[in-house]
């Protein structure tokens, strides 16, 4: 287990983050990226704090590292919360901390201006999902065709069925809502392009994909030439994802929940070059250990005899890696040094909670097979 350790989160670390998706506007930044405070409610609060009972659904979500307030108290000026100083740390040090993260700060009123921000003294800390990666992509999917709780009123009922029926939210149980993609250094400034590179896709594009064309929009989050993510990275890239949304299905198939609006998070590193870069050092990474585990397998117990060298059909069936082989695992987490690639969490649980008694959340495990069916469609 790595050991945590902790710092303060001041106020003048506080920045605007600039990696959002799907229009969660108001969401600050620590100086190092690491870490995000992102305006809640307290029922998201108290449903982050709830995971440490549920440690298989808790790997999905982004690690929760306190609470801060964004308002009212002007009495103590450096007031901060308690992070992690580095959130790289294998899951049991994740999990450790989740059970042990109950600091709270309080900050000089943040009063946000118009354009939807959630009307909020509350915010939550989570780890930064993206954070390690040179030039993040970003992709926001909605789950679940019904997307209010029991506690909205009609017209908030009436207006989210609209949206869902007139969306793939409700044929498919999920919508894109909302992605982020860096086309390249030369594609900066062009049409549709910021200067640094991106390409925005905001919520209407979600919303204006049928379910007859909305693996478009999958194809354009992955297949990306202009910045080097070329057809073999892309179903790399998209072979991992499957693994891990195969893995939060099995977890969620076990569980007994409702969660209204959540979504999942898709970041992957975004620069070709880079991305390169960290598969070659990752399968050095990888080929070392199991060089390592290989010789542990060889070397005799005490008092036996010593093999002159262990037995090749063994060493194949043991080593028995390809490259692409690398690509299907997920869950590399036990291997130090591998770079950051690609994550995929489940965010947004403003109206989520653990529902015993009412059987897996099938609203949600529609819209996450849905998207396995689609991603596995790309490699075909």
């Amino acid at each position: 287990m790595v050991a945590m350790t902790h710092r303060p989160l001041r106020k003048s670390q506080l920045i605007a983050f600039d990696h959002a998706a799907a229009g969660h506007e108001g969401i600050l930044s620590d100086v190092s990226g690491e870490v995000l405070a992102k305006p809640c409610k307290q029922a998201e609060i108290d449903f982050y704090e709830s995971t440490t009972a549920h440690p298989d659904f808790a790997y999905y979500i982004p690690v929760h590292c306190g609470t801060l307030s964004l308002g009212q108290s002007r009495d103590i000026p450096e007031a901060a919360a308690v992070l992690p100083s580095s959130l790289n740390a294998d899951h049991d040090a994740a999990k450790d901390h989740l059970e042990s993260a109950t600091a709270t700060g309080v900050l000089e009123p943040w009063v946000p201006s118009n354009g939807g921000k959630l009307n909020t003294d509350c915010a939550i800390v989570l780890e930064n999902v993206a954070a390690g990666l040179r030039k993040p992509n970003i992709l926001d999917v909605k789950l679940g065709a019904r997307l209010w709780a029991d506690d909205a009123p009609p017209a908030k009922r009436q207006k989210l069925d609209d949206m869902s029926q007139i969306t793939t939210s409700k044929p498919l149980g999920f919508r894109i809502a909302g992605m982020k993609t860096w086309m390249g250094v030369k594609a900066a400034g062009l049409s549709h392009v910021s200067p640094d590179g991106y390409k925005i896709y905001d919520r209407k594009y979600g919303r204006s994909l049928t379910p007859e064309t909305v693996r478009e929009g999958f194809e354009n989050y992955f297949f990306i030439e202009s910045a080097g993510i070329t057809k073999k990275f892309a179903r790399r890239l998209i072979k991992r994802f499957l693994g891990a949304l195969r893995g939060l299905q099995e977890v969620l198939e076990k569980e007994e929940s409702r969660m209204y609006s959540a979504s999942l998070l898709f970041v992957y590193e975004g620069d070709g070059a880079g991305l390169q870069a960290d598969f070659e050092t990752e399968k050095q990474v990888l080929d070392l250990e199991t060089e390592h585990q290989l010789l542990a397998l060889a070397t005799p117990p005490d008092g036996a005899l010593p093999n002159a060298s262990p037995d090749r059909t063994v060493l194949e069936t043991e080593a028995n890696i390809e490259d692409e082989d690398y690509d299907d695992d997920d869950d590399d987490e036990g291997v130090g040094n591998l770079p950051k690639i690609q994550a995929l969490k489940m965010i947004d649980f403003a109206h989520a909670s653990w529902t015993p008694g009412m059987g897996p959340d099938e609203n949600v495990l529609h819209g996450i097979r849905n998207v396995i069916s689609i991603l596995e469609d790309l490699l075909t």
